[in-house]
């Protein structure tokens, strides 16, 4: 709960009353690596916080699945169009390591913006970066070559390729392996 509530802090001041709150709407959960939790076409109930563990959202396009984001700990994660507009998800999310998350339902998500100015103001920070983030992917992805495709994911996630599948990434990069191979030798040289 700890990195929880200092990942908030860097964004607000998290009074006593709204530390108190926060400990009772975010529950920790334990999940395993593999574990699907959340499933294309049902909708976003919760966002988690990631403590430890990988995870990723994937959708499948002409029934090959791609990899559209990796989150790791200390990082926010929901399908978020989904979660904040309450509808169905084009995506999943699935643990790619044993994770332990806590995790708020949007019930009590929109409970906390309501009492809460300065959770409001949290939440509000969040879905800019959140928007930021995709934005500044969607409108610039296609036109990255393959090698600077990889070194914005090295960017975020500075040795992901430890932590997962070496497919996933291509997947996410939209390359072949062998072509992830090849960036990665010349990267190490």
């Amino acid at each position: 709960m700890q990195n929880l509530l200092n990942t908030i802090a860097e964004k607000i001041t998290i009074t006593p009353p709204l530390k108190t709150a926060l400990e009772t709407s975010f529950q920790k959960v334990i999940i395993q690596k593999g574990t699907i939790i959340l499933e294309e076409g049902t909708t976003a109930r919760f966002l988690y916080f990631i403590d430890k563990g990988v995870l990723h959202n994937y959708y499948y396009h002409d029934g090959k699945q791609i990899s559209s984001w990796f989150y790791t700990e200390n990082h926010f994660i929901t399908a978020w169009y989904s979660f904040y507009g309450q509808q169905p998800s084009f995506e999943a999310i699935e643990c790619l390591e044993d994770c332990e998350l806590y995790r708020i339902s949007y019930t009590d998500y929109q409970k906390l913006i309501l009492e809460f100015p300065e959770f409001n103001t949290f939440a509000r920070l969040l879905s800019e970066e959140m928007l930021m983030i995709i934005d500044q992917m969607s409108k610039n992805w296609s036109f990255l070559t393959a090698k600077q495709k990889y070194e914005v994911l090295q960017s975020y996630f500075p040795q992901i390729e430890l932590r997962v599948k070496l497919g996933l990434i291509a997947s996410f990069l939209g390359i072949s392996q062998e072509t992830l191979s090849r960036l990665r030798g010349r990267r190490e040289k």
